[in-house]
């Protein structure tokens, strides 16, 4: 995937959709503090194995914040997720998801809940729940991508990669897929695998 990223312009944040910038005061301890912070949407993310292909599927996608960061990292390599914005069960929001970015249908039943964690503590201090559920290709149905102009492109990581994936700091990448990881080679004799 070449991204050829032009003309950014940077404004102040107004009539937001997703995120909520926020001033917060406080007295801690007796000392009056304020702290800078976002209010967002919870969210969900799924660690895929794909069994056929001994490998995880995972999605890369431009990130504009990271791109700010560092110019050189064009996309990024994340665990197939989504926002917890719909009233729907966390569970639905994930069958959702794995169809929308991947193209797979995956009955609720065969996703397994792994744990949550929150991220971005000192700015949104959001919950991730991560599940992990195992695909192969009877239950591809379309292409992937993701909706709207999402623009994902699908990326299989062999299990024997994984490892040396994670420390590749060439690779821009989440703390949650690299904890997925973690996860599944720990308890991969525990699965099956």
């Amino acid at each position: 995937m070449i991204n050829i990223i032009e003309d950014i312009k940077i404004s102040e944040l107004k009539d937001t959709k997703f995120v909520h910038p926020i001033k917060v005061t406080f007295n801690q301890n007796g000392k009056n503090k304020s702290w800078e912070a976002v209010r967002s949407h919870d969210s969900v993310a799924i660690l895929l194995y794909h069994k056929e292909k001994d490998s995880f599927l995972l999605v890369k996608q431009f990130r504009m914040p990271v791109y700010l960061n560092d110019n050189s990292k064009t996309f990024t390599y994340e665990l197939c997720a989504g926002l917890l914005d719909k009233n729907k069960s966390i569970e639905e929001i994930v069958v959702e998801e794995i169809d929308e970015e991947c193209g797979y249908k995956v009955d609720i039943k065969n996703i397994q809940k792994v744990t949550s964690f929150f991220t971005n503590v000192g700015i949104s201090g959001g919950c991730q729940h991560l599940y992990f559920a195992v695909i192969d290709e009877s239950m591809k149905i379309h292409d992937g991508g993701g909706i709207n102009d999402e623009q994902i492109e699908l990326f299989f990581l062999p299990i024997n990669q994984s490892e040396e994936f994670i420390f590749d700091e060439s690779k821009a990448k989440t703390p949650g897929l690299i904890f997925s990881f973690y996860w599944f080679l720990k308890n991969k004799k525990a699965l099956g695998f």
